[in-house]
């Protein structure tokens, strides 16, 4: 089966379980249920918490 392997969009590390991650993305307009790893590594960005603490600061 294929895995995904998600990674920060901004320094390519990749994001482990438990990982804080912040996600770009757009609100969905239609309702249901779905897988949300999926969901969010095909419709979001993904930002480490170290990126997203440089570009705040």
């Amino acid at each position: 089966m294929f895995e995904i392997v998600p990674k920060c969009t901004k320094c390519d590390k990749e994001i482990k379980g438990n990982d804080v991650v912040f996600v770009k993305m757009r609100y969905p307009e239609r309702k249901g249920m779905t897988e949300i790893k999926a969901y969010i590594q095909n419709e979001g960005r993904l930002i480490c918490e170290d990126c997203y603490n440089k570009k705040t600061n």
